[in-house]
């Protein structure tokens, strides 16, 4: 059987090709579009796309490939008509390697981007090679990943995609440039949650404020479950976002967030990854007891910003 190519290569029309570029025109990334093409002057080796929606940040990536290897590239950016802009819109080109759109990058494919990152580009421009959801890069991977990178090599440029910084591993943090896309707005407020939704909602924004009638919510006999848990630890993500979008009037717990600085908002951002996380294992943890956790190191978050920072 053929060895299947890290790259992800949809077949895509021209006109299709062209729409991939469409999120990354919008008039709110019209800044995002200006630093890149200051950066594409000289690439950092490790760039890293935070925030916007993953369409947005996969798109803001195939523009910067584009106008690092467009031959046509004007004041404007690039010209997103020729074939290398098509190619690299369809997931194409030779120089442009895409992983993680369709799934996990696993550890096979960073040790194949290896190898690939030791070529020059084919073309005058830059090879790129873009991992996008880099979240979800696990600690092999992500390893491996790092090794490629401390591997500096001329006309090479790492995009790592991620909603948030603070969900990569930190040396590959340390290693990149952030841009970070405008936050996305929160799909729904509190006045759509469901009602038990709302009550629980309503229950936690109570204990963040007086440290009380939590544990007496999540204590009584089948009051929690799996599918609950997430309902809540995604809601209280939305609200994280309503905060980062500075749209804190949308959500109840928009007030509790408000007063983080941007550590405490990467913390509470990685409180509730390793909340879901423990509801996916083979095993799952018990939902009350990974609700009552976030619950604490919530309260101790907003707890420690109201007091400026002190223990």
């Amino acid at each position: 059987m053929a060895k299947k190519s890290v790259a992800e290569e949809p077949q895509l029309s021209q006109q299709e090709a062209k729409q991939a570029f469409a999120p990354a025109l919008a008039p709110a990334l019209e800044q995002i579009r200006a630093t890149l093409q200051r950066l594409a002057g000289s690439p950092p080796q490790v760039l890293i796309l935070e925030g916007g929606r993953a369409v947005e940040r996969l798109a803001v990536a195939k523009w910067y490939a584009a106008q690092l290897n467009c031959p046509h590239v004007t004041s404007a950016g690039p010209c997103l008509d020729c074939p290398v802009c098509l190619q690299t819109g369809a997931g194409i080109l030779q120089d442009c390697t895409l992983l993680g759109v369709q799934e996990p990058v696993s550890i096979e494919a960073v040790r194949e981007v290896r190898s690939r990152a030791a070529e020059a580009p084919h073309g005058r421009g830059w090879r790129v090679i873009v991992l996008a959801e880099a979240q979800f890069l696990r600690a092999e991977a992500a390893n491996a990943l790092l090794k490629v990178m401390e591997e500096p090599r001329p006309n090479l440029c790492f995009l790592l995609l991620a909603p948030q910084r603070g969900k990569l591993l930190p040396t590959l943090v340390s290693r990149g440039w952030v841009l970070t896309l405008p936050w996305p707005v929160p799909d729904s407020d509190d006045a759509s949650l469901p009602g038990e939704l709302g009550s629980w909602i309503a229950a936690l924004d109570d204990f963040l404020s007086t440290g009380r009638g939590w544990f007496e919510k999540t204590s009584v006999k089948n009051a929690v479950d799996a599918d609950l848990a997430r309902q809540l630890i995604l809601a209280v993500q939305k609200s994280l976002a309503a905060t980062l979008a500075r749209r804190t009037a949308a959500c109840r717990l928009g007030a509790r967030f408000a007063g983080l600085p941007d550590a405490g908002c990467a913390y509470v951002d990685d409180v509730l990854a390793q909340c879901q996380r423990s509801l996916d294992l083979p095993t799952p943890v018990n939902p009350a007891l990974v609700l009552d956790w976030m619950a604490v190191r919530l309260y101790l978050a907003v707890r420690k910003s109201a007091m400026g920072g002190r223990s």
